[in-house]
């Protein structure tokens, strides 16, 4: 939550003399002349418009800019050239330079602290609100949260944002128990507070935290604002509530932010990932204005839900209408060849990503590739490529080829493989279940056994597999022999009815020995 960079601006004071009131003309000939200030109104005005700016707001102007530029190191000369020169600096010229420290954390903390010192040292940090808020921020920014508590804890007043920022930054840094802890103890939250907590958790990966919380933001009556809609669409995308997303779009549609770019961009994304793509193509048809983020979001869409001929229909079309695509673009056509079997159009995509729009490759563009290779059963391609990437493959990259070997039965290829996954991650429990899914896939049970035996050697547990419904809204996760659910002797009862159902139809279950395994 970045604080503004500059809040006051010096008082220029006009005084002027209230004209005596106007009469009517004793006849229509006379003429009514207008009434001339007196020459002293005249000239104090003349003289407010010309009085020189005071040196320390020339200083920090030229500091702010400096600062919006990421220029810190310019910045702080500057601010010692302003502290030669014999000028104090006011609370703007703080929270300046704190702002820009918080905006660019990475390079900035032992500015940072220092500044925090000079204001310690003037007593700002406790005392001026502004100053102790902007210097919380930057340390939760720089991962100092303990820091950034302290100063909090130690403020004598604290405003909205003060509250605000101390939960943005428990977030930020992963402590959603503080940050629920100083929402409760809030004397009064704003829909700020609220989309802080909200966006927070979906931040941190807990979705359906997140849409607890936007109930509970309804149930006390505080309306949303569109960062809070675009935190909640986020969610529903996430977990695949597409009724939630209904909801939402429905609620937008009544609101002054209907038109929002973000909102749209984001109704975009939540359909695409509930696979209701059309619903998501309407959402663009609308938009008034589209963006770069519009286009790569349908392209995207389409690509994910196997629509290739669309993905790169639209990857044309947009470049038609004068947008230049960017790597979300190409990953997005890379996807859309690789569903499609087009190996020679996503090497072409992909060669001219550099040599024609000068983009650089990523992890995830090498991934395309390597997924683009290995459902057209070029294994041997697929691993050269990871082989000479430029940077160290990931799970994903990895998981895509092994993948494959199970669909090929290419064991000798997967047993290669399994290097790469063990030194990324020895204690990882998909690394061991794909390799012995490849064993088991093309009847290899010792091999698969003797890949179980080294998990329960080293200490490493599978992790069990879930599904899950949306009913109502709310989303329903199960595991295998799930007892957890509040509802689950009434579900139970209906799966034996169903299965009994099965059996009077004719249906038998096959039960072979690679499914009791993998449910193992």
């Amino acid at each position: 939550m970045s604080l503004p960079a500059n809040t006051v601006t010096p008082a220029q004071l006009s005084h002027s003399t209230k004209p005596p009131p106007l009469s009517l003309p004793s006849s229509p000939t006379q003429p009514v002349l207008p009434i001339k200030p007196r020459s002293k109104d005249l000239s104090v005005s003349q003289r407010d418009l010309h009085k020189p700016i005071e040196p320390v707001i020339k200083w920090t102007s030229s500091i702010a800019r400096l600062c919006r530029s990421g220029r810190l190191a310019e910045a702080a000369v500057q601010f010692s050239q302003m502290r030669l020169a014999g000028l104090e600096p006011n609370h703007i010229t703080f929270i300046t330079l704190l702002s820009g420290c918080a905006d660019f954390p990475s390079e900035s903390l032992k500015f940072g602290a220092s500044i925090h010192g000079y204001a310690r040292k003037l007593g700002l940090d406790t005392s001026h609100v502004m100053v102790g808020t902007a210097i919380l921020d930057m340390y939760a920014k720089c991962g100092l949260v303990g820091f950034a508590r302290v100063v909090f804890d130690e403020l004598m007043v604290k405003n909205s944002v003060t509250w605000n920022t101390m939960i943005d930054g428990y977030m930020r840094n992963g402590k959603v128990e503080n940050a629920v802890e100083v929402f409760d103890e809030m004397p009064e939250r704003d829909r700020i507070s609220w989309t802080s907590l909200i966006g927070g958790f979906v931040k941190r990966g807990h979705s359906e935290k997140a849409l607890e919380w936007f109930r509970e933001m309804q149930v006390s009556g505080v309306e949303p604002d569109y960062v809070t809609v675009i935190a909640v669409l986020a969610a529903c995308a996430d977990l695949g509530t597409v009724g939630l997303g209904l909801w939402m779009n429905r609620f937008v549609i009544n609101e002054e932010f209907k038109d929002n770019i973000k909102i749209s961009n984001s109704l975009i994304d939540m359909y695409s990932r509930c696979g209701c793509i059309e619903f998501a193509r309407q959402v663009f048809e609308k938009m008034p204005i589209r963006t770069l983020v519009s286009w790569n979001s349908m392209i995207v869409g389409f690509a994910v839900n196997g629509l290739a001929e669309e993905a790169l229909e639209f990857f044309n079309l947009m470049q038609k209408e004068g947008f230049k695509p960017d790597g979300v673009s190409f990953t997005g056509a890379l996807t859309a060849c690789s569903h499609a079997g087009l190996v020679d159009e996503g090497l072409l995509f992909f060669e001219n990503m550099k040599r024609v729009h000068g983009i650089r490759h990523r992890i995830e563009h090498y991934g395309c590739i390597v997924d683009l290779y290995s459902r057209a059963g070029r294994l041997e391609d697929a691993l050269n490529v990871i082989e000479n990437m430029p940077m160290k493959p990931n799970e994903v990259v990895l998981g895509s080829l092994l993948a494959a070997c199970r669909t090929h039965g290419d064991i000798t290829l997967a047993e290669r493989l399994m290097k790469y996954l063990f030194e990324l991650d020895p204690g990882g429990d998909s690394n061991y279940v794909l390799l012995a899914n490849v064993y088991a896939a093309v009847g290899r049970w010792d091999g698969a056994n003797k890949v179980r035996k080294r998990m329960k050697a080293r200490g490493i547990q599978k992790t069990p597999g879930f599904s899950s419904i949306e009913i109502d809204c709310n989303i329903h996760e199960f595991v295998a022999g799930d007892h957890s659910h509040v509802e689950a002797e009434c579900i139970y009862s209906m799966l034996e009815l169903l299965s009994f159902e099965l059996k009077a139809s004719g249906f038998v279950s096959e039960n072979i020995l690679r499914e009791s395994y993998e449910e193992d």
